[in-house]
């Protein structure tokens, strides 16, 4: 078996024998439906389903995933969930891809959803409200693409004066809305500039990056998107190529060499969209269930590719540091 198959395997992708047993044996059948690929996302479904496990359901003794990978195409979502819905699926849960969640809300009024989103869900209008959510549609939220200003300051911290300010976007994606107004009001207020680079494809994030200036005086915030998680060693072997000083929205860049990480523990986040998939499996309807949100933020720096960048840290950032790459 290739490396990629086994891979697919252990995130799920290949869990239809679990499905067909589900039927002999009455088990429930969640619809996992995710924009990115399942290599990127062996922890965080490791996290949701000790989420649903926390509940009681084990995957394969008392209740069966079908798990659909868009690897980064978002127009092939809807289709995705609407094959989900022809398999009279018991729940489609959606967690890390917020994407995915409009995808499957498009396409169903009638099974509950279940969202692990990273933006405002009352303004992408998944739901009605934080606390009455109503409908279908019910989950856990990190608003990790609202706080993209923190992400400008923290990093501004360490890059000269007077540097060029570039944000990597991904135009097909719903965040990136929330993500660009949010950065631009903190830009703004810091007197700064932040350009806009696009990218929806594996040769746009390489134009993308031949395309900025060179160093020492250029910035680069990585908008937080699914895609660009699915392609973060890509986007990290970049950066370092071209030498950019980058900042990112979780730790799994920072630790595959970027620069600095800030945002949401989304394990936690994943963890509480499993529980909220359990329960509803249990009998409780989303409408009752409000949203939930996660306020376990963590801020990681890469000392070493500091150095390689002849970049200082300030002690005070470090002291801040949840955590410091050596």
């Amino acid at each position: 078996m290739k490396r990629r198959e086994f891979i697919r395997t252990l995130a799920g992708a290949a869990a239809w024998p679990f499905a067909a047993r589900a039927q002999q044996l009455s088990m429930p059948v969640i619809g996992f439906l995710h924009a990115g690929s399942p290599e990127q996302n062996i922890q965080r479904v490791a996290a949701y389903r000790k989420g649903l496990s926390d509940t009681g359901f084990v995957e394969g003794r008392n209740v069966a995933i079908e798990f659909r990978w868009a690897d980064g195409h978002v127009d092939r979502l809807r289709e995705m969930a609407v094959d989900l819905i022809r398999r009279q699926v018991a729940v489609i849960a959606t967690p890390g891809s917020t994407d995915a969640a409009l995808a499957a809300k498009s396409a169903t009024t009638t099974i509950p959803i279940v969202f692990a989103a990273g933006a405002d869900v009352v303004a992408l209008g998944l739901v009605a409200s934080l606390s009455r959510p109503g409908a279908n549609v019910t989950g856990a939220t990190s608003l990790n693409a609202d706080i993209a200003a923190k992400r400008l300051e923290l990093i501004r911290q360490v890059v000269p004066q007077g540097a060029r300010y570039f944000a990597l976007v991904n135009p097909n994606s719903v965040l990136s809305g929330s993500y660009l107004k949010d950065l631009q009001a903190g830009a703004a207020g810091l007197g700064l500039h932040v350009e806009t680079v696009n990218a929806s494809t594996d040769a746009d994030i390489d134009a993308a990056f031949a395309k900025l200036p060179p160093q020492p005086d250029t910035v680069l915030l990585v908008s937080t998107d699914a895609f660009f998680f699915s392609r973060h060693e890509q986007i990290v072997r970049l950066a370092a190529r071209y030498r950019l000083p980058a900042m990112f929205d979780n730790r799994e860049y920072a630790v595959s060499g970027g620069l600095m990480s800030y945002g949401a523990d989304f394990y936690v986040v994943m963890q509480l969209a499993g529980v909220y998939t359990g329960r509803i499996l249990k009998g409780e309807k989303p409408a009752d269930l409000p949203v939930m949100q996660s306020a376990k933020y963590e801020f990681v720096i890469n000392i070493n590719t500091a150095k390689a960048l002849s970049l200082s840290v300030p002690p005070t950032l470090l002291a801040l540091a949840d955590e410091v790459i050596e």
